[in-house]
């Protein structure tokens, strides 16, 4: 099952490990493994990447960011491969994101020795550069018939848990989510309160947008590594916010609902 309907799947450039997760899920959907126990991997891959950059193996550590995108798509497939949706793990997944983009920006500041306000201003930004990309796309998610609603555009009421989990469980990670995405989700709001009233958004225009998606990200990440350009990371995704207002601009101005 996808997230998407037939007619508004587009180019996801973030999306690049689906194909690969779709393969080795075939081989998951009838085993024990949870699409948990996939998102607690990933984690490890995240962490394994700032280990290496710690050591400095950048090579290595692209490798386990790559890594960590292709199973942060398993986790999904698998869930929908099952028919087991979980709020708990939806949030998780999000709470593991955000973590591993702050250890390993702020361990990338640590090797080059950055300022630590202009390595938490990359933080920012790459966090606002997701956000913006996953408002949009939620928005076309919950807006075509049979995509994915398991993400609300407005993640303000605690959602009621799915009978294969535990509302307590929900309650936590819901408020976890809160605490750790609220201002990021109140900032791109504020940028494009109408975003919302959009029926839906042309398919290369997400397309353009899915440079923001968390997994290009860090495939800008792991090649910058590769070639030992590890120097430029934190002023590259400081000054790659200039493309969201780029990108909000289109938006308002040839897709406004008003």
């Amino acid at each position: 099952m996808s997230k998407l309907s037939e007619e508004s799947k587009f180019i996801d450039l973030s999306d690049y490990g689906r194909p690969l997760a779709r393969f080795f899920i075939r081989f998951l959907k009838k085993t024990t493994i949870t699409p948990i126990h996939l998102t607690l991997v990933f984690g490890v891959c995240g962490l394994l990447s700032v280990f290496c950059i710690l050591n400095h193996s950048y090579i290595w550590a692209g490798v386990f960011l790559i890594l960590k995108s292709i199973i942060d798509g398993m986790d999904g497939e698998l869930s929908r491969a099952k028919k087991t949706p979980s709020y708990t793990g939806r949030y998780l997944d999000s709470i593991f994101d955000i973590i591993i983009n702050f250890l390993v920006l702020f361990t990338i500041g640590f090797i080059t020795q950055t300022n630590v306000l202009l390595t938490f201003l990359a933080f920012i930004s790459i966090q606002l550069q997701g956000t913006l990309f996953n408002f949009y796309y939620v928005i076309v998610r919950n807006k075509t018939e049979g995509g994915d609603t398991t993400s609300q555009i407005f993640e303000t009421i605690e959602p009621i848990a799915f009978p294969n989990e535990s509302q307590k469980m929900v309650k936590v990670m819901f408020n976890l989510y809160l605490f750790f995405y609220g201002a990021f989700d109140r900032t791109i709001y504020a940028l494009d309160r109408n975003a919302y009233l959009q029926s839906i958004f042309p398919n290369w225009f997400m397309s353009m947008l899915s440079v923001y998606g968390l997994g290009f990200q860090l495939l800008i990440i792991s090649i910058m590594l590769s070639f030992a350009l590890i120097a430029y990371i934190i002023p590259f995704f400081i000054g790659y916010s200039l493309l969201g207002i780029i990108i909000i601009g289109i938006r308002k101005y040839y897709f406004n609902p008003s």
